[in-house]
């Protein structure tokens, strides 16, 4: 858990100093992402902790571990692979003003998920919660991501819609989020 955790975040600086070096910070590490990323850490650890005291067996599913680390591999492959796909247009925050530079991207990874890097990030957080067989942080990430992955989309994509108007509603119409019963923002009547 906690090299994947590691890696996570070195490959997050690593992979935005190869696409995007203007845009690089200490803050492109997403450690200090936010106060909530802090508190959902802290309490899986919490919830690991008293359940391996309390309930020893719980945590010796290995079955339920493997399955967590794949989620955990797959969810990382896919963030990093879009980020790579989206070179220097992808930035951890949400632009408001189009660069010249800013293109639509809909191949590789954006051509199955318009959203693959939300994807990713969304199946690595739940991963890694059951690779630890936590299943109460388990429901709480599902929970809390979905709904932070939901309302940043919406935000994402009127952003998107006023950079790129068509043919981004023509790439919306032809991709899926990618995200369980997330679909974006209403476009049509």
């Amino acid at each position: 858990y906690m090299c994947s955790l590691s890696f996570f975040h070195y490959s997050e600086y690593l992979v935005t100093a190869v696409i995007n070096p203007r845009s690089l910070s200490l803050d492109s590490y997403l450690i200090n992402h936010s106060l909530e990323y802090s508190v959902a850490a802290m309490s899986s650890w919490i919830e690991f902790a008293i359940e391996k005291f309390l309930f020893p067996d719980l945590k010796q599913l290995r079955w339920i571990s493997v399955l967590g680390l794949l989620m955990v591999l797959f969810g990382d492959c896919l963030r990093k692979t879009a980020m790579l796909t989206a070179g220097s247009n992808f930035n951890h925050i949400v632009q408001n003003e189009k660069a010249q530079s800013h293109i639509l991207v809909t191949s590789g990874v954006y051509s199955c998920f318009r959203h693959p890097s939300y994807v990713g990030w969304f199946y690595w957080s739940i991963g890694t919660q059951v690779l630890l067989c936590n299943p109460v942080c388990l429901i709480g990430y599902t929970l809390v991501s979905w709904r932070f992955f939901r309302e940043r989309i919406e935000e994402e994509e009127m952003t998107l819609v006023h950079f790129f108007g068509q043919d981004y509603l023509d790439y919306k119409r032809r991709v899926p989020t990618g995200l369980p019963f997330i679909s974006g923002i209403k476009t049509e009547p």
